[in-house]
């Protein structure tokens, strides 16, 4: 069987396209064991994964913690709001004081980029990096890579467009590196403000005008505004920002061609997206959440295996 090119998930851009490939054809076989009425296989029965989030999480955290016991590892859960990293503790010394509990996999959330880069020349643990600052989400990126191919047969030639606070996102970045890898078309679009200047180096291309990037595209994939990483304003009201870059169903029912629509979560209803696009079939928000647990149990299935040579 083939395996990964590397022993970590840091981020899309350490990955190739065999790798992202690999992880799909898994992916597509955990989907299946999903939807049995039976929903747990014992393939990593010995191993045990810390998932350490030293950040908010709702969606990542229940989606990794359920993706771990649907392939019956067992698993620890640790919340930096309750830890001694109140205390003071270092992030190595955290993880180590983990690990020395014999723990085989580390899945991180943390708000600096790099961190989980930097765990893992420091810890001998295979580390999947689940959200680091506004860096890096490296498997919402390949969750939505897999929820577009699973509706349109496949990711190379679309065109997708990401709306919104692009400067922000780690979505964005992650998913910028899987399409491109793919051979997608990508367009981002948003105010100005929010557009970090070196984009177009990442091979995008930049869209001001909404009704065109929507025209344009296959996929839109809308993300909120993120307020808790903003520390000046942006724009200069929510209900502006709606108005020039928000989708309402009318606006859909306008364009030339019908377009599907994405959205990782959690949605701001009402400012990047209405709740009759959300909830319309257009949308595969929920297809978007399903995904991510067969994508994630590919992912750690594929690195577990790795533990085991």
């Amino acid at each position: 069987m083939s395996e990964l090119s590397v022993n970590h998930l840091l981020g899309i851009k350490y990955l190739n396209k065999q790798d992202v490939e690999l992880i799909f054809q898994t992916a597509d076989h955990f989907k299946e064991v999903i939807n049995r009425p039976i929903k747990k296989v014992p393939s990593l029965r010995d191993i045990t994964i810390a998932n350490l989030f030293f950040e908010n999480s709702t969606r990542t955290k229940l989606s990794f913690e359920l993706a771990e016991k649907r392939l019956s590892a067992d698993v620890i859960n640790f919340s930096a709001a309750q830890s001694s990293v109140k205390k003071g503790e270092t992030l190595i010394d955290t993880v180590n004081n983990i690990l020395s509990m014999k723990v085989d996999m580390v899945v991180m959330r943390h708000p600096n980029p790099g961190a989980s880069v930097f765990l893992s020349k420091h810890i001998n643990a295979n580390i999947i990096n689940a959200g680091d600052g506004a860096h890096e989400h490296p498997t919402q990126a390949l969750l939505d890579s897999y929820s577009i191919r699973e509706r349109l047969g496949e990711v190379a030639g679309k065109n997708v467009v990401i709306v919104g606070d692009i400067l922000h996102s780690r979505v964005a970045l992650s998913n910028i590196y899987a399409l491109k890898l793919q051979g997608a078309n990508v367009k981002v679009c948003g105010p100005k403000t929010l557009l970090p200047k070196y984009i177009e180096k990442l091979g995008v291309t930049v869209e001001t005008d909404l009704r065109k990037a929507l025209n344009w595209c296959d996929v839109a994939n809308m993300l909120r505004v993120q307020n808790e990483r903003m520390d000046i304003s942006y724009f200069p009201s929510t209900r502006e920002y709606t108005q020039q870059f928000g989708v309402n169903k009318a606006l859909l029912d306008s364009l030339d061609k019908e377009i599907t629509i994405m959205h990782p979560g959690p949605i701001n209803r009402g400012v990047e997206i209405t709740s009759d696009v959300a909830d319309s079939k257009q949308a595969i928000i929920l297809d978007q959440v399903q995904n991510g647990v067969a994508v994630r149990m590919a992912v750690i299935y594929l690195l577990a295996s790795k533990l085991k040579q």
